[in-house]
Order: C-alpha cells, then sequence, then structure tokens
C-alpha cells in the first residue's frame, strides 16, 4: 500500500478518534477491543506524520524530546501563521486557558506538544515565547500564553488541516492572535473531530 494510501486510511481512524479525544467533557471509556487497534494507529500515525519533512516535532536528532524549540513563521493559505523551525504548523486549543493545557491523553495523541524551551525564529515576537510544565513534567512551549500543539494529520511543512477542527483548534498569527479563518482548501470538507 503506498503511503498516501496508507495516509488516508490512518486519517479516517485518527477524525474517528478525535470525536472522543478532545472534546470539552471526558467522554467514556472505550470498551471495545478495537480501541486498542485504534490507539496502535493512532502511535502509527505519529510516527508517520514524523517522518518526512518536518516531522520531528519536538525531537532531538536522538529522537528524545528537545531542549528547545525554535518557533518561526511562514505563509500559509491563511496569512503568516507560526510554524516550528521544520515549517510545521502550530495550533492553539481553545478549551486550555492562558498557561494552562488541558490537552491530555488521546487529545494529546492527536495533537501532540511543541516541548522545549521556545526560541524566536524570523518573524516572531520574543516577548510572546513562553513555556508551561505540563503534568507529566515536560516543558510545553507557549505564544501569547497559549500552548502549542502539532497535529498528527500535518503531514508536511505548509500543511494547515487541523486548522477550525471542531471549531477549536486554530493557528496564530505572529501577534499573537488566533486566526478562525477557514483554510480555502478545506472549505466545506474539514477533517472529522
Amino acid at each position: 500500500m503506498g503511503r498516501r494510501t496508507t495516509t488516508w486510511l490512518i486519517a479516517g481512524v485518527l477524525s474517528a478518534g478525535l470525536l472522543a479525544g478532545c472534546s470539552a467533557e471526558e467522554t467514556q471509556e472505550p470498551e471495545a477491543p478495537d480501541a486498542e487497534a485504534a490507539q496502535g494507529e493512532t502511535e502509527q500515525a505519529d510516527q508517520t506524520a514524523g517522518q518526512g519533512s518536518g516531522g520531528d516535532q519536538g525531537m532531538d536528532d536522538d529522537g528524545a524530546p528537545a531542549d528547545s524549540a525554535e518557533v518561526t513563521t511562514a505563509e500559509s493559505d491563511l496569512g503568516t501563521i507560526l510554524v516550528d523551525s521544520e515549517g510545521m504548523t502550530l495550533y492553539l486549543f481553545t478549551q486550555d486557558s492562558p498557561g494552562t493545557s488541558v490537552c491530555t491523553g488521546e487529545c494529546l495523541a492527536n495533537w501532540p506538544a511543541l516541548e522545549g524551551e521556545p526560541t524566536a525564529g524570523a518573524g516572531v515576537k520574543e516577548d510572546l515565547l513562553g513555556s508551561i510544565e505540563r503534568e507529566d513534567g515536560t516543558v510545553q512551549a507557549t505564544y501569547a500564553d497559549w500552548p502549542l500543539y502539532y497535529f498528527v494529520q500535518d503531514s508536511e511543512s505548509g500543511d494547515v488541516t487541523g486548522q477550525g477542527v471542531e471549531d477549536v483548534w486554530y493557528v496564530l498569527a505572529p501577534d499573537g492572535q488566533m486566526i478562525t479563518d477557514e483554510a480555502p482548501e478545506q472549505a466545506g470538507s474539514r477533517p472529522g473531530y
């Protein structure tokens, strides 16, 4: 099976998993044995998203969490947005509150945190950078006090497939404001949640 086909299959499974993974309220634990298979596919998707362009998502060359995370900017269909040093799009979660992340468990599996102390790249306002310590002790980068995340369905730099998912995940502009516009190529066909 080709990489594109595998990616679409994984995207379909993840879309169903996202519905439960990042809702504002906790949902019931899955009882079916398929939940374990879905989690395995989620982990595989994390690994797939980590391959190729920009896929290190907070990891150093040894696969360990990076000590620092460069935040920079890039042009997209949504305007100038925040990305990591590899061009992977960064998102905020509106269910978080400034300086606090509530994305854990399955949510975090689908929306990995940008880990490490952030450094300012081109176009980034250094005074808006910060970090928080997550419950598991990892350091997560913030911008304008919003914890920053990746989306596992973004497979290459420039992807903005997480934009507007369930009306709670958005990209950020360099001034720290969330961009709520729908990505033009996604109009009418946003991924599920």
